[in-house]
């Protein structure tokens, strides 16, 4: 049985994004896995399909004989935004508009994402999409993001964070991410993580589904839960950078009253409560989560 807490952040939680590395499959072989998750038994778990906007007609032929008709099964889309940003805010527009009657594909872009480097780019994304979308930046966090985080602060977006890719080079330090979530709550700015998490604890993965893939370490998206649980609930960041970076999946117990690592307690409402600030995360795979939560006999 799924413990009630983290049956509550799960629920809609992994964006899948099948497009992408180190899946890399092909349109219709995306379209093809997200119908059959959806109509799956951990449908519950599934969020958006993620699909770059100049790749939405693309979508729109491969999905056609399986999108569904009915408003109540509606899938939802995160757009990217390429370096175009108007005439990808027009595709996602005209997209929706093809799908207003849900006979003609109950399926809508809802969110968009996009990279930000800067807060004067930070502003103009605000400013052309003014409340058109749910909108997700993607900020580079070598440096401290604070001004960018404070940035998004002032407007109705989202921050976003890299957690990995196909080489080890692509995963940032766990004193990166952890200060990126720092800056976020200090915020109260959401977030969602996407990359390198397909599996629930931290440790040492293939990096790519290569049969001689390299390995290099990856953080878990529970780990990243009960991190944000813990700096929400007033860990030192130090202890909250550990539970990042923790490999023992013993050290950790997760049940009914909450989290427990190390003999310190997260109970039930901080893990649901973390939800509020990690939204979602991106992963290439959802059979992967799935199955490592199975492992973990949390489903």
């Amino acid at each position: 049985m799924t413990p009630a807490p983290l049956k509550v952040w799960l629920r809609g939680v992994v964006d899948y994004a099948g497009l992408f590395p180190p899946a890399s499959l092909s349109m219709s072989a995306a379209v093809a896995e997200y119908a059959e998750h959806r109509a799956g038994g951990f449908a519950w778990m599934l969020g958006r399909f993620i699909v770059p906007a100049a790749r939405l007609d693309e979508f729109e032929s491969a999905a056609s004989g399986v999108m569904p008709t009915q408003a109540q099964l509606s899938w939802a889309l995160s757009a990217l935004l390429g370096s175009d940003m108007e005439e990808d805010i027009e595709r996602a527009e005209a997209f929706n508009e093809r799908h207003r009657d849900a006979r003609d594909g109950a399926i809508m872009v809802d969110t968009v994402e996009l990279k930000a480097n800067t807060a004067r780019e930070i502003a103009r994304a605000s400013e052309l999409l003014d409340r058109r979308f749910d909108t997700y930046m993607e900020l580079p966090v070598a440096d401290d993001p604070a001004m960018l985080i404070a940035a998004i602060a002032g407007t109705r977006a989202k921050a976003k964070i890299r957690t990995g890719g196909v080489t080890r080079e692509a995963f940032p330090p766990a004193a990166q991410v952890v200060r990126f979530i720092a800056r976020c709550l200090e915020h109260r700015v959401t977030f969602k993580a996407t990359a390198g998490l397909h599996h629930p604890w931290c440790d040492t993965y293939p990096l790519t589904y290569a049969v001689d893939a390299p390995t290099g370490p990856m953080f878990g998206f529970l780990n990243v839960l009960i991190a944000t649980a813990a700096l929400r609930a007033g860990w030192p960041v130090a202890d909250a950078t550990r539970t990042l970076e923790e490999r023992d999946r013993a050290a950790f117990v997760v049940s009914a009253d909450g989290a427990h690592w190390r003999g310190r307690h997260l109970d039930a409402a901080a893990l649901i409560a973390a939800r509020e600030s990690l939204a979602t995360f991106g992963s290439c795979s959802f059979r992967d989560p799935v199955s490592g939560l199975q492992e973990s006999a949390f489903l």
